[in-house]
């Protein structure tokens, strides 16, 4: 079958450990047709929720849609409960073996503890992404990034800021954003991931996600698949970012003056924006 030339192409999504966009896709019972058309949207990774995606007396429900579709043909992730909750080990049995899970977000994860008791009941290899969303668990992200098994840390802002009581403003999140971002670092994983904008809060997207890129972050969590295309162009490296980078090792490979302490990390920022944007496929 072939294309006509004005048929909208898919562009390859980026590994997971880039994916800029993790679509938080509710897991309702009988969602097969909303799941297709979340992957085929514009996030790099969707994820089937069966967490705060559902209400209590649809998550048995919501799970069984979830693991029938991953093992017809589908394939995606899953947000599961925590492990302190009695629905945890149930997400557990009921997707464990399905051979289009590509991997699990662990809600409110507080303890490297909690990302082991995942892995083992999982596949060997499966990936999990620890949701951070308590002023324990960001206290403990460094021992979480650390876990056997962890492949990312996500940013759950929403309860983070209902345990804490903190506002939305950047300045007060500044510390728990830079708490994920050098425990990811230091322990050799992608960049985190941060947490959405809410769809009634759509006109703050840009500014939000100016936040994210700023802090160190690569990634955003998105409750609209609408947010998908915006989030990924703004956390990708500009044209103009690029043509910065470029210029700026010609101006170090042919020095016109004396080199200063300032060289080596100047040079190491313009190459990890080329690097990235090569992974994306945006530069050659």
């Amino acid at each position: 079958m072939s294309l006509s030339s004005d048929a909208p192409v898919r562009t390859r999504r980026p590994h997971w450990s880039l994916a800029r966009t993790w679509l938080l896709q509710p897991g309702t019972p009988d969602g097969h047709d909303a799941f297709d058309a979340a992957v085929a949207g514009n996030a790099d990774v969707v994820v089937l929720d069966v967490e705060d995606g559902l209400p209590d007396a649809r998550k048995p429900a919501g799970r069984q849609s979830v693991a029938e579709w991953l093992f017809a043909g589908g394939q995606g992730w899953v947000r599961i409960n925590s492990t302190t909750s009695p629905y945890w080990a149930a997400d557990l049995n009921a997707l464990s073996g399905a051979p289009g899970l590509l991997g699990v977000m662990l809600a409110k994860t507080e303890s490297a503890d909690d990302v082991v008791a995942t892995s083992s009941r999982l596949p060997a290899g499966t990936l999990v992404v620890a949701l951070v969303e308590s002023a324990v668990g960001v206290e403990s992200v460094s021992d979480v990034a650390r876990a056997p098994g962890c492949a990312r840390i996500a940013f759950g802002v929403g309860d983070f800021r209902r345990d804490t009581g903190m506002s939305a403003d950047p300045m007060n999140l500044a510390y728990p954003r830079a708490q994920l971002v050098i425990a990811s670092r230091a322990a050799g994983l992608p960049a985190p991931v941060d947490g959405p904008t809410l769809r009634a809060q759509a006109a703050d997207l840009a500014r939000d996600t100016a936040v994210t890129k700023a802090a160190g972050m690569t990634g955003r969590l998105c409750l609209d698949s609408a947010h998908a295309e915006t989030v990924n162009a703004l956390l990708s490296p500009s044209p103009l970012e690029i043509d910065e980078a470029r210029a700026t090792l010609a101006r170090l490979d042919a020095p016109t003056g004396p080199y200063d302490g300032s060289v080596g990390p100047t040079r190491a920022r313009a190459e990890a924006v080329l690097d990235y944007a090569a992974k994306l496929g945006l530069v050659d």
